[in-house]
């Protein structure tokens, strides 16, 4: 473990190297992150990298030998958000592009796959819309469920021309006609591989009769395994289990928090959990290529590990000792699990790519090279009691070199709502410390993370409780004295956007100031779209119904919780920043609040990013949205 201990030395060194905080440019938060999206070869020769700095944009390959240069690609065109290897020689790009698909109004986030030879340099489109019979009227084609013992195949779920979920036969290695692998139905969602590149699952949910099946195939022949009565999905199938004799399944247990046991797809019995906590929920699974579940992440401020392998469960633990300051994200890995990448953020850290290796950490990278580490301010986990006696887990960013008193302040929700903050390196949150905001990011009633009782009590709180406890929050940290109340400006992206724009007709005395990005305004607006998207009895629908209302749709409840319905009450001034191709929440949510604050004569400023999306991924559309905060708060704040 010496070169953990070398490294944490040096983490350790740069920690106490600062002692007066530097004002960064706003660059330094609005770009992008130079390195980003790593990830390893399977036997651990090479690892690959998007890299953007200097108005470049590459996937880099380079050996882990000697760490020295491979080749790389120019991806400005296809716009990668996600690598991974299947093997030395094939790198596959998964990317998401905004376009109209014939037929169809508006423009859709389409995502697509595309395959890169390491050794001939050859970069290939896998699926097609339109190619044979696959249908023009679908929006994810980059989904591979599986790869061909001989590597030479990818298998990848896509819908025909009648509207069937077939599984298709896709070369890795050159642009060529995709084969019908395994012919689904109308009413099939997913596949799953098993050995010698046979389909051993499918997962089907008959809408007609409200019914979610699995069917197996282990004996050679369709077998339904697993069968549930349903109006939406609430039983998840993650992928298979190393022996790939069952199904990773998860259930919602009776605390409300999900457990994940395996179905055999001999019989269909359903062992004891594989993975359940009392106090936490998973966040993800740990899967392959192949969709071999390892192990799930557990949620929470830091992410925490299990696997069913032992070996690896020790290693963990022992790689976060090592780094206990940091948040540290599994990011890839090797086929033995040799090798793994890690991410590394937090305290005193704008985020590291760290290399585990031969029980040793090497630096690959760090994500943000041009901040300066004597300006990453320090993130502490607080705590405080809402009015109805509900502890609110939060997290403080404190500026540097400032008493912890009297500070001027940003309030900032997160989006979901069902989600949580993370000890990380949040841009937004060390923007705001650089200038000498004290940051508060409470986990209101309604988030996820913190046991399933904490999210669904927010269930029909919207405006209302989940409300108060961001109030309380103010209240409570202005009482104790460590922030000043009349200094206090909400900032909030999604649905953290529409809890700042509450904040401004709700608690109109409460903030100086208003924040809000690509938030949410007008809910009988919104479900109106969602309901166009997908019809009234589609799941999404009851989701929303039970998370806005509480499982009661009225729209006069829906209206009085509206920002829009209340903009008379309003006195801070706000700006409002919305993308143009937002597909979660459409920007005429933001230009509309915009109108009917201009009627009413209110302080309101509108800016509509140019081809924008939700996550403002873009570096332009990001720039000229932390250009418009900066100026805005220094006027307002």
């Amino acid at each position: 473990m010496r070169i953990i201990a070398r490294f944490v030395l040096f983490l350790s060194f740069i920690q106490l190297a600062y002692s007066q905080t530097e004002l960064e440019p706003v660059s330094a938060y609005g770009n992008l992150e130079n390195k980003s999206m790593y990830t390893v070869s399977p036997t651990g020769e090479y690892v690959a990298y998007r890299d953007t700095k200097n108005d470049r944009d590459l996937v880099v390959v380079i050996s882990t030998k000697d760490f020295s240069f491979v080749n790389a690609v120019n991806v400005a065109e296809v716009n990668p958000n996600r690598l991974y290897f299947v093997d030395d020689d094939k790198l596959i790009m998964v990317v998401s592009q905004n376009n109209r698909i014939y037929g169809y109004k508006g423009r859709h986030e389409i995502r697509h796959a595309f395959a890169y030879n390491v050794t001939t340099k050859k970069l290939h489109q896998m699926l097609t819309p339109g190619s044979g019979d696959i249908t023009t009227a679908q929006n994810n084609l980059g989904r591979i469920v599986g790869i061909s013992h001989d590597k030479t195949m990818a298998y990848m779920p896509a819908y025909d021309e009648e509207l069937r979920l077939n599984l298709y036969r896709v070369s890795l290695e050159k642009k060529k006609r995709e084969r019908v692998h395994e012919r689904g139905t109308k009413d099939t969602i997913d596949f799953f591989m098993g050995d010698n590149d046979k389909v051993i699952a499918r997962e089907r949910f008959i809408k007609s009769r409200k019914l979610h099946i699995v069917e197996s195939f282990f004996s050679g022949k369709w077998k339904v395994v697993f069968e549930q009565k349903t109006d939406f999905m609430v039983t998840g199938f993650n992928g298979v289990t190393p022996d790939k004799k069952s199904l990773v399944m998860s259930v919602n247990r009776k605390n409300g928090l999900r457990a994940y046991y395996s179905l055999s797809l001999e019989d269909g019995s359903v062992t004891e959990p594989l993975f359940s906590r009392e106090d936490k929920g998973v966040e993800r699974t740990i899967t392959d290529v192949n969709r071999i579940v390892y192990g799930v992440e557990y949620s929470g401020f830091k992410p925490s590990y299990e696997f069913f392998d032992e070996k690896l469960n020790a290693r963990m633990r022992g790689i976060d000792k090592a780094l206990l300051k940091y948040t540290n994200r599994i990011v890839d890995y090797t086929e033995n699990w040799d090798s793994i990448i890690f991410y590394s953020e937090g305290v005193n850290n704008p985020g590291s790519f760290l290399m585990y290796k031969q029980g040793g950490l090497t630096l690959l990278a760090k994500s943000r090279p041009d901040l300066s580490i004597t300006s990453v301010a320090n993130l502490e986990e607080y705590a405080y009691e809402a009015r109805d006696g509900l502890v609110i887990p939060t997290l403080l960013t404190y500026p540097r070199g400032k008493e912890r008193t009297n500070l001027p302040a940003i309030m900032m929700p997160h989006g979901g709502p069902a989600s949580y903050d993370k000890i990380r390196f949040d841009y937004l949150a060390q923007y705001f410390a650089n200038r000498g905001y004290l940051v508060i990011q409470p986990q209101f009633r309604g988030s996820k993370g913190f046991g399933a009782q904490h999210t669904i009590i927010g269930r029909g709180e919207w405006g209302r409780k989940m409300q108060d406890d961001l109030t309380d929050g103010v209240t409570h940290l202005a009482e104790a004295g460590v922030i000043d109340p009349s200094k206090v400006c909400i900032v909030g992206a999604s649905y953290g956007g529409y809890a700042a724009l509450a904040g401004a007709v709700f608690t109109p005395d409460l903030y100086k100031c208003v924040i809000a990005i690509n938030g949410v305004s007008d809910l009988n607006d919104m479900m109106s779209s969602e309901r166009a998207k997908y019809g009234n009895d589609h799941w999404v629908i009851t989701y929303w119904d039970k998370i806005i209302s509480g499982g009661e749709f009225d729209k006069e409840h829906l209206k009085q919780i509206s920002p829009i319905n209340h903009v008379e009450k309003v006195k801070a001034p706000i700006l409002l920043i919305h993308g143009e191709y937002d597909k979660v929440v459409p920007w005429s949510q933001s230009d509309d609040m915009f109108d009917e604050l201009e009627d009413a004569d209110k302080d309101a400023t509108f800016i509509k990013l140019k081809k924008g999306d939700h996550y403002l991924s873009s570096a332009i559309n990001r720039m000229k949205a932390m250009e418009a905060i900066d100026a805005f708060l220094k006027k307002h704040m």
